[in-house]
């Protein structure tokens, strides 16, 4: 019912962004379109390619693009988080997907999961080019979701590490890296839930992911608070889909951001926990955001 391309389109700084693009094969002349991207850490080959297909079989044109410095993306350094610079990338998508043939540049939705789901929240306040977007189980606040994930005990050493690996680039030394996920809690790394590594690690082809992120990623991502933004969403309409057990994009700080958020707005709340919408709850995540993009972008 859909074709598959690889595509790559320019980003600031002279580096190409690697995508998919999912074109539906019966189409009208133009289409209404998505753009979408993974969270922390992730690529395309994280568990959401059956997102975009299920968005190309209700006859979407779909891009699906990696971050700088992951994946199939240029960019150094590798695995930098700089929710910023992701930002900026993705309106180069969207102005990507407004040059295809096959696209209405009038009917683009935006699809970002877990931190791209803070992405889309602020995309959505901040671009008037979207006329739909979907946060799956965002980020909204990484300083409060920090004060849950480390201990007060473990912060003074969390400050001196950021704090060493930044006079080290002012030395010319490469940015300091981690584990992004990693079962032993005696081990630095971003994460270390067991549903949270199970799902990092998943079999993914060789040479497309690396189990490493910056230091400095952690930092910028305690700073950033796209919920901040959600009050100006509107009146681009949002649908989140938050999980009832989430403890990385914790789930009461997403219903607080969605009581803030203005109509148009729906809630779809799904079992489970952070990981569940690409997994067990895979129907029921992806069929709301179906709906919502056929509801706005027909």
């Amino acid at each position: 019912m859909f074709r598959k391309e690889d595509v790559r389109f320019p980003a600031e700084g002279g580096i190409e962004l690697s995508a998919w693009l999912f074109v539906p094969e019966r189409r009208a002349a133009r289409l209404p379109a998505i753009t979408m991207a993974h969270g922390y850490a992730g690529t395309k080959y994280h568990g959401i390619e059956p997102v975009a297909e299920a968005f190309a079989e209700a006859g979407f044109v779909v891009l699906l693009h990696d971050h700088r410095g992951f994946g199939d993306s240029g960019g150094e350094p590798r695995a930098d988080v700089n929710p910023w610079q992701q930002i900026t990338d993705w309106r180069r998508a969207i102005s990507y997907l407004q040059e295809r043939p096959e696209v209405d540049e009038n009917r683009i939705g935006l699809w970002g999961t877990s931190f791209a789901g803070g992405h889309a929240i602020v995309l959505g306040a901040t671009d008037r080019r979207l006329k739909a977007v979907v946060a799956q189980v965002p980020t909204i606040d990484g300083y409060a979701s920090g004060l849950r994930r480390v201990a007060p005990e473990a912060v003074a050493n969390l400050e001196t590490q950021f704090a060493a690996d930044d006079r080290a680039q002012l030395r010319g030394e490469p940015p300091a890296t981690q584990a992004i996920v990693s079962e032993d809690s005696t081990k630095p790394a971003a994460y270390s839930a067991a549903d949270a590594v199970s799902f990092y690690l998943r079999p993914l082809p060789a040479g497309v992911w690396e189990n490493k992120v910056t230091v400095r990623s952690t930092r910028w991502a305690r700073m950033y608070a796209p919920g901040d933004f959600i009050e100006r969403v509107s009146p681009t309409p949002l649908l989140m889909v938050v999980a009832g057990h989430d403890h990385i994009a914790v789930t009461d700080l997403a219903l607080k951001a969605y009581q803030r958020a203005l109509e148009p707005k729906k809630l779809v709340m799904i079992k489970g926990g952070h990981f569940d919408p690409y997994l067990g709850e895979f129907k029921t995540a992806s069929h709301a955001a179906v709906d919502w993009f056929r509801t706005h972008l027909a």
